[in-house]
């Protein structure tokens, strides 16, 4: 229940203060005596109960992250301008050269002898400043960073000087003044140290040394480049190694930890005019996410009601700033409150929703005083609310009065355009009279827009759904906004739009419904193989006729009904397809198309990346190659093969899946199916688009979905282990061509090598081995049931078997045509040599997120080509014509082909 009056002159919290009439002559005495017990009990105002766990020396905090990748950002920018834009940047140096000649000799003097005094006495005066004030662990850190910043520009000036292209030395070095043989440092060995030092201690958060810091670096910078012992590039180079080998540091390390204890919150409360006795740490009931909304207190006072404090320093703020600024790069513009957001800018927000959702009608903690607590902390003070909130509520606790005054809060908020944002378990609170309040409301928004506004109404949804189901949840909506309110929010009903606690739940009831219907489709099929068992045993000796066939085929299918009939009875819907089923029984045309919310999708910047970074290396390789005289010359014959080849690959992939599927289907319209997967692989990674079309495709065809996708299971497993067993075989071989014994390769070797130490690593972290265990344990929960079905028929596993080799040896000698189609005799390779490279480079496509493997399949393919003895003038046309026969060309012919069985009703 909501209490009034926190300040202790306005409230009525002592014995005497009921007895008004005579305060006049009272209230000295009183005083006095209110006085003398502070005075006497200041030791054990300090006190905390229940506060936080001893905090941390050190912290990580995501801002010097942040701007060690923007350091190294910069670096990777300003080599690029210099290796790309050799005409800017000698432009560039000779402006500067001329404009800075023109300076009079006694002022270059000057200001190199001040810099060169200045850049040492600088950091030695700040080092004993701090010293003085016990401030040693910042000069560590100091001291630290300035030797790695110096190893780093030893490291570069080697780089600069044996490796680095000719135009990035041009950039950053010249010939020194003293010696037109020797050329000027490309880094300076004392200046990124001293920039290191000084960014690491802290120089830059003081105004004063931070003047004089900027002052030595631009006297220092100026001396250098006027007498020819530098360049703009490499003053600038200097700057960003100092600045992010400092900010590295600080984050491997860890900065110290200026978070506001209890006792300065006890101190601050005093300062703002409260007298607290004291304060217990309230456990956040969501650390993942509610980590950044603060720490809570509640705090008692000497004369009045208790306090809710919530303290929000920077260490907190910067909680979830990644997983913030990725919702607001992927989504349109609503996700979440900026990334970025100083501490005022925190309190002003919370304090205008706590201010605007009372002024709505709406049940919310009182705020009654905000303060800063130092530099890096604000607190914000509320009156206490008391009870509990909704997800520490028993099942039974819960009533339809309770739902419907959750309901009743929100439209408040709506009715005045407040979103709330984070309507989650532990936002709503019941206090003892059962009344609701809406806490956490910092991260809410005024002025809402109707997205926003129909995204709460989908979040109560959810959460009062996983509490009480969903027709409770439904039902109370409709009593409170009405049918046309709650029918709105059926688009925004998509996990993309809910909390990200509230989607880690919808993820683990996933799990366990998956886990029980594969449960009872195992039981089914226990079930009913004994008596299977018995009858085979007994009929053993005897050859089998056709009634006995029969008989064996009618147990069969009905094995195959029972782990129907299994499926179905234990299949569940989600919650959120009940919520909407509800809402349809009340309004049958409600829109339920979900709403595009996503303005980019991780698969969708994962490919554009790799793709970039594909077609990058790829043009690097194709700009020394001349096109007209090798087309010109190749063999179209070859050319022709290899065309023969690419389509027979389609014919081996539809007798690879029928071989693992029990079922008769088509094989025209499976060839059908394959070719059309050569269009989706375009749009979906080879890994996962493949996949998804066989089993929709065997779904179809009237296989059922769980055996469906077992048969496409037992495919791609028993294709994993041909891939790794042919990889190798063939690696053996290429490592015995050119020894007269038979030793193998030290490619095969290494990768044995390597693959026992994976193992090792995963079968050691827990994490990991646990991760592998439950997909392995999924994996074969269903997959081998399928494959002993499938090893029964013998004809269906040779079909299979013949088809995955058949597709490996097709696409091999589609490669191995299209080399020949560019070279001759004397630059050609071995079948195996082509094996081991198609092999390899088919399995990175296959694990590279891009769709059909674009980037990472070409530069596998070159590079292993290339490695193996092929000339880099025929490796390249030979994989582009490879790729085109096998990913581009295809394309149309797979939509023409998707587009059939679409109105087929196959796909």
């Amino acid at each position: 229940m909501k209490q009034q009056g926190a300040h202790p002159e306005d409230t009525e919290g002592t014995p005497d203060a009921s007895s008004r009439q005579d305060s006049d002559t009272a209230r000295p005495d009183a005083d006095a005596a209110r006085t003398d017990a502070a005075q006497q009990d200041v030791a054990h105002i300090d006190e905390v109960e229940g506060d936080e766990p001893l905090l941390p020396a050190r912290v990580h905090r995501p801002s010097d992250l942040m701007r060690l990748v923007g350091g190294v950002l910069a670096v990777v920018v300003l080599l690029a301008i210099a290796a790309f834009a050799h005409g800017t940047t000698s432009g560039l140096e000779q402006d500067i050269n001329k404009g800075t000649g023109q300076a009079p000799d006694l002022l270059i003097k000057i200001a190199g002898l001040a810099s060169s005094i200045a850049i040492l006495l600088v950091p030695v005066a700040f080092a004993i400043e701090r010293l003085i004030k016990r401030d040693g662990l910042r000069i560590a850190d100091g001291v630290l960073a300035a030797v790695l910043a110096h190893g780093v520009t030893l490291a570069t000036d080697l780089w600069v000087a044996r490796a680095a292209p000719g135009s990035i030395q041009d950039a950053l070095t010249q010939p020194s003044p003293g010696d037109i043989h020797a050329l000027t440092d490309p880094v300076h060995g004392y200046l990124a140290p001293v920039i290191a030092y000084m960014t690491a201690v802290g120089m830059s958060r003081r105004p004063r040394w931070r003047a004089v810091l900027w002052l030595v670096l631009l006297l220092d910078a100026f001396s250098m480049l006027v007498t020819g012992y530098t360049t703009p590039f490499s003053i600038i180079l200097t700057v960003l190694i100092g600045w992010t080998v400092a900010y590295g540091t600080l984050y491997a390390v860890g900065s110290p930890n200026v978070r506001p204890t209890g006792r300065t919150l006890m101190a601050g409360l005093r300062t703002v005019g409260f007298r607290p006795v004291t304060a217990s740490r309230e456990e956040a009931p969501d650390a993942a996410e509610s980590g950044d909304r603060g720490r809570r207190y509640f705090v008692t006072l000497e004369d009045g009601p208790p306090l809710d404090v919530t303290v929000v320093d920077r260490e907190q703020q910067a909680q979830g700033f990644f997983y913030r600024a990725w919702r607001n790069l992927a989504l349109r513009g609503f996700a979440t409150r900026r990334s970025l957001q100083s501490l005022r800018q925190a309190l002003e927000q919370e304090a205008l929703l706590a201010y605007a959702a009372i002024a709505a009608g709406a049940n919310a903690p009182k705020l009654i005083a905000t303060s800063e607590l130092g530099p890096d902390a604000v607190m914000l003070v509320y009156e206490h609310t008391g009870g509990h909130t909704l997800d520490s509520l028993a099942d039974d606790e819960i009533t339809d009065d309770l739902l419907r005054g959750t309901w009743h809060q929100v439209k408040a908020l709506q009715s005045r355009r407040i979103a709330h944002r984070r309507l989650v378990g532990d936002a709503i609170l019941v206090d003892r009279s059962g009344t609701v309040i809406l806490t956490d409301l910092r991260g809410g928004e005024i002025a809402a827009g109707d997205l926003l506004l129909r995204m709460d109404v989908s979040q109560l949804l959810v959460t009062l759904g996983l509490r009480v189901g969903a027709e409770r949840a439904v039902a109370s909506a409709l009593s409170v906004l009405g049918p046309d309110a709650v029918a709105d929010c059926l688009p925004m009903l998509q996990p993309i739009a809910l909390s990200r606690s509230t989607r880690a739940t919808l993820r683990k009831l996933a799990r366990e419904r998956a886990e029980r219907e594969r449960e009872a489709v195992l039981e089914a099929s226990r079930h009913s193989r004994p008596a299977r068992a018995h009858d085979a045993d007994a009929d053993a000796p005897v050859t089998l006729d056709k009634a006995g066939k029969k008989a064996v085929r009618a147990e069969q299918r009905a094995e195959k009904r029972a782990i129907d009939e299994a499926l179905d009875e234990a299949r569940e819907e989600d919650l959120l397809s009940q919520i909407r089923h509800e809402v349809l029984r009340i309004r049958p045309q409600a829109p339920i198309e979900p709403a595009r919310l996503e303005r980019v999708r991780p698969r969708t910047l994962i490919s554009f990346i790799a793709g970039a970074i594909g077609a990058y290396f790829l043009l690097t390789q194709l700009t020394h190659i001349e096109f007209g005289p090798l087309i010109a010359n190749a063999e179209w014959g070859w050319v022709a093969a290899a065309v023969l080849f690419s389509a027979a690959s389609y014919v081996a992939a539809a007798m690879a899946l029928l071989g693992f599927v029990p079922e008769r289907v088509p094989f025209p319209r499976t060839v059908a199916a394959q070719v059309a997967g050569s269009f989706v692989k375009i749009v979906a990674p080879a890994a996962v688009g493949g996949v998804a079309l066989n089993t929709r495709f065997l779904q179809r065809a009237g296989v059922r979905p769980g055996l469906a996708v077992a048969s496409v299971g037992a495919s791609q497993l028993f294709g994993l282990g041909c891939h790794i067993l042919m990889l190798l075989a063939f690696g053996y071989l290429t490592g015995t061509e050119k020894t007269p014994s038979l030793s193998p390769s030290r490619t095969v070797i290494g990768g044995l090598l390597t693959v026992a130490v994976l193992v090792l690593v995963v079968t050691s972290v827990p994490f990991l081995r646990k991760f592998v265990v439950t997909r392995v344990r999924s994996l074969f929960a269903g997959v081998v049931p399928r494959m002993l079905d499938v090893l029964q028929r013998p004809q269906k596993l040779i079909t299979g078997i013949g088809g995955m080799l058949l597709l490996t040896a097709c696409f091999v000698m589609c490669l191995d045509a299209s080399i020949r189609a560019f070279g001759d005799d004397s630059t050609s390779v071995s079948i195996a040599s082509v094996a081991v490279v198609f092999l390899a480079g088919n399995a990175l496509g296959s694990a590279a997120p891009t769709p059909g493997g674009v980037g990472a399949v070409e530069a596998t393919l070159t590079v292993g080509l290339i490695a193996v003895g092929l000339p880099k003038e025929v490796a390249a046309p030979a994989v582009l014509l490879f790729r085109l026969l096998t990913l581009w060309l295809p394309v149309l012919p797979g939509w023409l082909a998707f587009n059939h069985l679409t109105r087929k009703a196959a796909l």
